[in-house]
C-alpha cells in the first residue's frame, strides 16, 4: 500500500506566504568558520556578561527550598512581581510614572513585538517605520499582513502635511521606532524629532511602539527622554498615553535569560496578558527570579562597564573607517548601541559585496536591503562592533575598505 505525502504548502494559512527566512539568521549559519572576521551578528560581548552575579543568583534560588519550589513552578503571566516592581522604579527614573499593572514580562523584547503585532495589526493595517528599520520588527509584524509605509525623509526635521499623512495611513495606524541607537543605523532621534513624532502620532491617531533595546548603552552625549515619558507629559498619565514601551535585558544582562518587558496603559497590558497565556503561559520563573536578584545590586556599575567597553569599540571602528574607507563611503556616528551603518557608492550592491567579502577578504557584515520595509535600498551595509576586539576591528575594516576600493 502506498500513501501520498500531504502538500503542506497548501495547508498553511494564507498569512504564511509572508513568512520568510531571516537573511541575517541564514547568513550567520555560514559564518561558523574560524578564519572569518565577522561584523555581522549584533550580539553582546560574552566577556561582559555578569556571570558571577548570575551564578550567585541561581545558586541562591536553588539553595533555599521554599524559593526553589516557587522558581521551578508555574507562575503568573504578568511576570514575577518583584521584578516588575524593580522595573517600575527604573521606568520612574526615566520619567515614566507607572505601577506593576502597567508592566508585563516577555520572552525578550522580540516576543513583545510579536504579541503587539498580534494585538494591533490586521490585514492592511498601516505600519509606519523608519527607513531603514529593525529587521526583527518586520519579521514580527509581517505575518499579520500590514501595509508598510516608510517615514518620509525629513518629515520629523522639516515638518509634515498632517492631513496627507493621515489620509495615507488610514484608521488606527501603528508607528514602530527605535529612538535610541537604532538597529541597524546606530542613530538616535533628537528631542525635536521625538516631539515631532508625537505630533505626527496625535495628528494621525497613531499608536507608537517604542523599542528601547539599546537605550541603556549610551556612551556619549546626554540622555534624552523616552517617547513614553514625553507622551505622558502631554497626556497627563500613562493610562492616556498612545506609546507602548518595549525594554529588554538581552543587551545589558544576557540574551539567554530571554527577558524583556512591555510598559503601557493597563488596558493594553491586560489584553497582552491574555495573548501571552495562549502563547507560552509565562516566562521562565527561575530566570525571572534570578535576574531580579542579579540586577538588584550593582546594576548601574555594570551598565557603566558596558558603556565604557562599547564606547571604546565604537571609537575604534569610527577611527578605522576614517583611516581606511575610500571616497564615496559615508557612515553613521553612534553615541551608543552596537551598530554603524555604511552607505556605499550607488553602484555597489551590499549583498553582492558580501559574497566577495567572504570569498576574497574573509570578512562578513549584513547587507542593508533587508532592513527596508517599503522602498528598498541596496547600497548599504550594517557593521556591528560589539563582538570583535579593537585589533580585529582595525584589521576587518582595512580588509573591507580594500574590497570596496576595488569594486
Amino acid at each position: 500500500m502506498t500513501t501520498t505525502s500531504p502538500d503542506w504548502s497548501a495547508r498553511y494559512a494564507p498569512r504564511m506566504a509572508n513568512v520568510k527566512a531571516s537573511e541575517i539568521r541564514e547568513l550567520l549559519k555560514l559564518l561558523d568558520q574560524p578564519d572569518i572576521l565577522s561584523f555581522a551578528g549584533g550580539i553582546p560581548d560574552p566577556g561582559l556578561f555578569p556571570t558571577s552575579e548570575i551564578k550567585a543568583a541561581y545558586d541562591g534560588v536553588l539553595a533555599d527550598p521554599a524559593v526553589a519550589a516557587q522558581a521551578l513552578q508555574y507562575s503568573v503571566s504578568e511576570g514575577y512581581l518583584p521584578l516588575r516592581e524593580w522595573l517600575v522604579e527604573r521606568m520612574a527614573a526615566a520619567g515614566v510614572a507607572c505601577d506593576a499593572s502597567n508592566i508585563m514580562i516577555t520572552a525578550g523584547s522580540q516576543q513583545a513585538l510579536d504579541l503587539l503585532g498580534k494585538m494591533l495589526i490586521g490585514p492592511g493595517t498601516s505600519v509606519m517605520v523608519a527607513r531603514p528599520t529593525y529587521l526583527g520588527a518586520l519579521q514580527a509584524f509581517t505575518p499579520y499582513q500590514p501595509s508598510y509605509l516608510d517615514l518620509p525623509d525629513g518629515a520629523l526635521a522639516q515638518g509634515f502635511d498632517a492631513q496627507t499623512l493621515k489620509t495615507r495611513l488610514g484608521q488606527h495606524p501603528i508607528g514602530y521606532f527605535v529612538p535610541d541607537f537604532a538597529n541597524p543605523t546606530g542613530e538616535s532621534l533628537t528631542l525635536a524629532e521625538r516631539e515631532a513624532l508625537l505630533d505626527l502620532a496625535e495628528a494621525a491617531d497613531m499608536t507608537l511602539i517604542e523599542d528601547a533595546a539599546y537605550r541603556d548603552l549610551r556612551f556619549e552625549g546626554e540622555a534624552l527622554p523616552t517617547l513614553l515619558a514625553l507622551d505622558i507629559a502631554r497626556a497627563g498619565s500613562i493610562e492616556q498615553a498612545r506609546t507602548l514601551y518595549c525594554g529588554t535585558f538581552s543587551k545589558t544582562v544576557s540574551p539567554a535569560l530571554r527577558l524583556g518587558w512591555v510598559c503601557g496603559p493597563k488596558a493594553v497590558i491586560d489584553k497582552l496578558v491574555l495573548l501571552k497565556q495562549g502563547c507560552d503561559l509565562h516566562v521562565s520563573t527561575i530566570n525571572q527570579i534570578a535576574a531580579h536578584r542579579a540586577v538588584s545590586q550593582g546594576f548601574e556599575q555594570h551598565l557603566s562597564l558596558l558603556r565604557n567597553a562599547y564606547g571604546a569599540k565604537a571609537q575604534a571602528i569610527l577611527g578605522s573607517l576614517a583611516r581606511h574607507m575610500p571616497q564615496g563611503v559615508t557612515w553613521s556616528k553612534p553615541q551608543g548601541g552596537m551598530f554603524v551603518w555604511i552607505w556605499l557608492p550607488e553602484h555597489i550592491d551590499g549583498a553582492a559585496l558580501l559574497e566577495r567579502a567572504i570569498a576574497e577578504e574573509r570578512v562578513a557584515f549584513v547587507p542593508g536591503a533587508p532592513f527596508f520595509a517599503e522602498v528598498k535600498a541596496t547600497n548599504a551595509i550594517r557593521l556591528s562592533y560589539s563582538l570583535p576586539t579593537a585589533a580585529e576591528i582595525e584589521d576587518g575594516v582595512a580588509r573591507l575598505a580594500r574590497l570596496i576600493a576595488r569594486s
